[in-house]
């Protein structure tokens, strides 16, 4: 259930988005433990000079690569996040060349009451979900 958005610089084609959003998929199911058709992602690609993306002064660069995640989610606990964080870097950077300084992450919590999934009702009060 978890809603996934990706900021990125514009320039990748059809194959490279799908397996970016393919293999962090997988690493959701894996951290969050979600089924496999609980699916939500979407895309936003931006020319170069509408993302800035510093390093918090941690002092590594980043590149045209860079991907901004950000998820939205009911809660997770601090393991879920670590290991999704962990997850997510190694599976990008191995299937999508993406390097671990090239990605951020960030995870707004908010609860049941939140969602609906359609119909106009909150699947998760109703006990639908």
């Amino acid at each position: 259930m978890p809603l996934i958005r990706f900021d990125l610089i514009e320039g990748r084609n059809e194959n490279e988005l799908k397996q970016l959003l393919d293999v962090s998929h997988q690493a959701v199911v894996k951290a969050f433990g979600v089924p496999e058709r609980d699916r939500y992602q979407i895309v936003t690609q931006h020319p170069a000079n509408e993302l800035i993306i510093e390093d918090t002064g941690l002092g590594f660069e980043r590149s045209r690569n860079v991907v901004i995640v950000t998820v939205t989610s009911t809660q997770r606990s601090d393991k879920q996040k670590k290991d999704f964080y962990k997850l997510l870097v190694q599976e990008l950077a191995e299937n999508c060349g993406i390097e671990p300084n090239d990605l951020m992450v960030s995870i707004v919590t908010n609860g049941a009451a939140d969602w609906s999934f359609g119909f106009g009702e909150a699947q998760f009060l109703t006990g639908k979900l």
